[in-house]
């Protein structure tokens, strides 16, 4: 089962997963196409790097991601990276979560300049 954060709670997990893993900063993989993220755009913040690769790009660029690393899927509800989320897991990557409720949720629980569409 992937385990889901919502955006409010996202500090606390990487709290959490920055404990165990303090050498590899965690991963928000954004599964967005690029014209989402012309509309609505995550920074990277304190704590965390952003990779975008949308989500039909991914089995090819697999090897671009770090099983061990923690990685936080992202899209704009939730459902396509919880979709990533499953994928990852079933290819060995077992540090994954789905950001519940995507971009949407994290503009209306942590940062309201993000734009929703």
């Amino acid at each position: 089962m992937i385990a889901q954060v919502r955006p409010a709670d996202f500090p606390a997990w990487l709290a959490s997963v920055g404990q165990s893993h303090p050498l590899d900063a965690p991963l928000v993989l954004d599964l967005r196409e690029p014209y989402e993220l012309g509309w609505a755009q995550l920074e990277p913040g304190p704590g965390f790097r952003l990779l975008a690769i949308p989500m039909a790009s991914v089995p090819g660029r697999l090897t671009e991601l770090d099983p061990d690393q923690p990685i936080a899927c992202l899209c704009h509800h939730g459902v396509r990276s919880m979709q990533v989320a499953r994928f990852l897991h079933s290819n060995g990557f077992d540090h994954v979560v789905n950001i519940d409720g995507g971009i949407d949720a994290w503009s209306t629980e942590v940062d309201s300049a993000i734009a929703r569409y």
